[in-house]
C-alpha cells in the first residue's frame, strides 16, 4: 500500500480570526473531518495541544496554545454539518470546554466500522488501509504535542489524521444504509457524546470496585465518600486521581480508617498530590460516622455471579453471541460481558442496553434470569 507522500499542505492557524475565517468557508452541509492531539501525563483534564480540520481537500492545523479558540467551533452545531471523527471519546472529552454537548451531528468511523462487520475497536490506520488503500505512518504516536514549534514530521502526521476521514466516510455510510444500521449508528454516536462530554463526576464510583462487593454496606458507603472526595479534589487540583489516592489505598482506608492524622500520613506516603492540606481534608472527611441515609444512597456494589447466576450468565452470553452472529455484529458491540454480569446479579435492566439494544435483547435475556 502506498504511503501518501508528500502529505497535503495544511494551513497553520495561530490566530482566532484566521480560524473563524477558515470555518466561515464551510458549506452549510459540510462533511468536516476533525481530530485532536492532547497530552494527559500529569493532569486530570486532557490538555488540548492541536486541533486538526479537513474538508474537501482543505486542511488546517489549529494551535490552541497560541490563542483562545473560544466559541469558534460553534459552527459544528449547525444541524447540517457532519463532523467526522475516529474513536472520538477522548477527543470529545478534550473539546468539551468549547463543545460541551459535542458537535450536533457526529459520525464516528470506528463505531461505523463495527456496525458494518469490520470488527470492534478497529484502528484508524487499519481502517484507512482497508478502505482507502493507504498506509499511515505511526512514527509520531508518542510525540510531545505541547512543544513548539512542531516538527515537519509532527505536522505531516497530524494532517494525515484527517486527510482520509472523508474517504472512509462515504463507503462506511453506504454500508450502514445497506445493512439498515444507520439509525443504530446514530444512536450510539449520541450515547458517546453524552458520556464523553459530561464533566460531572460519577455519583456512584464505588460500583467499579467489584473486589469490594463483599464488604459491609457501611464500608461501601465510606468508600463512596472517599472516592467522591478524590474525584472532586482531583478536578479542583487538575491532577490524576491516583496521584491523590491509588485505588488499593482508597479501599484500604475504607476498610481500616486511620486512627489519627499521623497514621494517615504514614499510609499515604508517596501519593504525589496528597499534600498536607489534602491529607487534613481527607482525615476530617473520615471522622463522621456513616449514617443510615448515606448507606441508603449508596448503590451496593454488584458481586461477581455465583451459583445459579453464574449458570444463567453462560446462557446469556450464548444468547448474545448467537444473536450477534445472526446480525453480523461484534458481540461486544451488542452487549459486553460486564453488562451481562451486572444484569444477572442485580436483575435491573442496564442503561447501556437501552435504545435499539433493548428491543433485541430485553425479552431474550430477561427470560434467562435465575428463578
Amino acid at each position: 500500500m502506498p504511503l501518501l507522500s508528500p502529505p497535503p499542505q495544511a494551513d497553520w492557524i495561530d490566530q482566532r480570526n484566521e480560524l473563524e475565517q477558515w470555518l466561515a468557508e464551510l458549506s452549510p452541509a459540510a462533511v468536516l473531518g476533525l481530530d485532536t492531539e492532547f497530552m494527559r501525563r500529569n493532569t486530570f483534564y486532557p490538555q488540548l495541544a492541536l486541533l486538526q480540520l479537513g474538508v474537501n481537500g482543505r486542511y488546517a492545523l489549529v494551535d490552541p496554545l497560541a490563542f483562545d479558540i473560544g466559541s469558534a467551533l460553534q459552527v459544528l452545531n449547525n444541524a447540517n454539518v457532519i463532523t467526522l471523527m475516529h474513536s472520538a471519546s477522548e477527543d470529545l472529552e478534550t473539546l468539551s470546554p468549547w463543545l460541551p454537548e459535542g458537535p450536533r451531528v457526529l459520525f464516528d468511523t470506528q463505531i461505523a466500522a463495527a456496525f458494518v462487520g469490520m470488527g470492534l475497536g478497529l484502528s484508524y490506520r487499519a481502517l484507512v488501509a482497508e478502505l482507502a488503500g493507504a498506509e499511515l505512518d505511526k512514527g509520531e504516536t508518542r510525540s510531545d504535542w505541547l512543544q513548539r514549534p512542531l516538527t515537519a514530521s509532527q505536522r505531516d502526521y497530524a494532517t494525515l489524521d484527517v486527510v482520509y476521514l472523508e474517504a472512509v466516510y462515504h463507503p462506511l455510510a453506504e454500508r450502514l444504509a445497506q445493512r439498515d444500521r444507520t439509525a443504530w449508528h446514530t444512536e450510539d454516536c449520541e450515547r458517546l457524546k453524552r458520556k464523553s462530554c459530561s464533566r460531572e463526576g460519577d455519583l456512584q464510583p464505588q460500583l467499579a470496585y467489584r473486589g469490594a462487593a463483599e464488604a459491609p454496606r457501611e464500608q461501601q458507603a465510606l468508600l463512596r465518600r472517599i472516592l467522591l472526595w478524590r474525584d472532586a479534589t482531583a478536578r479542583h487540583l487538575d491532577k490524576p486521581r491516583p496521584w491523590l489516592l491509588e485505588d488499593a489505598l482508597a479501599i484500604n482506608i475504607a476498610q481500616q480508617p486511620p486512627r489519627n492524622l499521623e497514621e494517615l500520613d504514614r499510609r499515604c506516603s508517596g501519593q504525589r498530590a496528597l499534600r498536607s492540606q489534602q491529607r487534613a481534608e481527607l482525615f476530617e472527611l473520615l471522622q463522621p460516622p456513616v449514617s443510615a441515609e448515606e448507606i441508603a444512597s449508596t448503590n451496593p456494589i454488584p458481586p461477581f455471579p455465583q451459583g445459579k447466576a453464574k449458570q444463567a450468565l453462560v446462557g446469556m452470553k450464548q444468547c448474545v453471541d448467537t444473536l450477534a452472529t445472526e446480525l453480523d455484529l461484534p458481540a461486544g458491540l451488542l452487549c459486553s460481558r460486564r453488562v451481562l454480569e451486572e444484569f444477572v446479579v442485580t436483575t435491573q435492566w442496564p442503561e447501556p442496553l437501552e435504545g435499539w439494544r433493548r428491543g433485541l435483547l430485553h425479552d431474550r435475556l430477561t427470560s434467562l434470569l435465575p428463578g
